[in-house]
């Protein structure tokens, strides 16, 4: 019998998502590692650097009889707020038919995520921050503005979605 991946045998999971190669995009995988190396994760919560491969992930998760009950998902978008502003996007607020242009980074993963939710019976979170600059071209670090949201973004991932589950 094979074995699950450790995502799918845990109540909470984090993703956090981007390429740290683009700026601010970096956003997800900094609070990942910000979390692991500065809160203690309990066993059954799973903090993720899961870089540009969140699709592969849920899909995994979508097809698994086995899924957690908490999923959330931390990325960069550019929402017109204050650059370094913390904010949740509620799955029901994306409308049925503006999905596909909803960001993290590919078209199916809103649909996924959704679906996640609706079917799947997932408490599915969107912790998102403000960018201040994704460039088009490799260039690797947060921006000041973004870098000082991740100490904030990451308590508030720890204390609303990991202590109380």
């Amino acid at each position: 019998m094979e074995e699950l991946p450790e995502f799918l045998t845990k109540d909470v999971v984090v993703f956090g998502c981007g390429n740290v190669l683009f700026g601010d995009d970096g956003l997800g995988p900094s609070v990942a590692n910000f979390l692991v190396e500065n809160y203690e994760i309990p066993d059954f919560a799973l903090v993720l650097d899961v870089g540009t491969s969140v699709r592969n992930l849920l899909f995994t998760i979508l097809l698994s009889e086995k899924k957690p009950s908490s999923l959330v998902v931390v990325d960069a978008v550019d929402k017109g707020k204050a650059p370094g502003e913390i904010f949740e996007i509620s799955i029901d607020d994306i409308p049925e038919r503006k999905t596909d242009d909803f960001s993290l980074h590919q078209v199916p993963t809103s649909n996924m995520l959704k679906e996640l939710k609706d079917i799947g019976g997932l408490g599915v979170a969107v912790v998102a921050c403000q960018v201040e600059n994704i460039p088009e071209e490799v260039n690797p670090g947060l921006s000041d503005s973004v870098t000082k949201a991740v100490p904030r973004a990451s308590k508030i991932i720890y204390e609303k979605f990991i202590m109380r589950r």
